[in-house]
């Protein structure tokens, strides 16, 4: 995991590549942070929100619906997103991870800079109205032992099935290859 403040000199790396680009969200700014599970989106997101009140975040794990939700990912975010760029409030299905099924719709509206955060944040289909796309990496047994340490060691199965499944998306997506920024674990901001 980054340091606080090796996150917070990323985070403004990031903001700073954002902010000095146009709108690409209707008057807002898309971050797309993604990146296999356990890389340090989450971490990348939240020092992005500490940078600015004008960053909102949302994360994909509210999005999925379930472990095998992953290919529909593209679904829920044009939901979001595609409001959002013509200015009016996006909205997505959370998922109940507890009750196995979507609960309530989540009302985004507009703002300055939106991160969307975690596996899947990237999409080609979506792709024009990224402002900026950030891929987050780190060796796979630190990846898996940062998922387990989070999920807890019953879910370590799943997580590894999880980890197949993210790289037929990578591979289908080339999120990668798009990527404006590639952090990995342990390189300086």
């Amino acid at each position: 995991m980054a340091s606080s403040s090796e996150a917070a000199s990323r985070a403004e790396r990031v903001l700073s590549l954002a902010l000095a680009r146009p709108p690409t969200l209707g008057t807002g700014r898309l971050v797309c942070v993604d990146g296999p599970s356990g890389s340090g989106k989450t971490t990348l997101a939240t020092a992005l929100a500490r940078r600015s009140r004008d960053v909102r975040v949302v994360h994909t794990d509210a999005m999925y619906d379930g472990w095998d939700g992953l290919p529909r990912i593209g679904d829920q975010l044009a939901a979001l997103l595609g409001p959002l760029a013509a200015g009016d409030p996006g909205c997505y299905r959370r998922y109940d991870w507890h009750a196995g099924r979507y609960a309530e719709k989540v009302v985004v509206p507009p703002a300055p800079v939106l991160v969307v955060e975690g596996v899947g944040a990237w999409v080609p289909a979506l792709a024009g109205l990224v402002t900026v796309l950030v891929w987050v990496e780190a060796p796979a047994p630190v990846r898996l032992a940062r998922a387990v340490g989070r999920d807890g060691p019953a879910y370590e199965e799943r997580l590894q099935q999880w980890a197949r499944d993210e790289e037929d998306h990578f591979a289908r997506t080339g999120a990668r290859d798009r990527a404006d920024l590639v952090l990995r674990a342990g390189d300086k901001p």
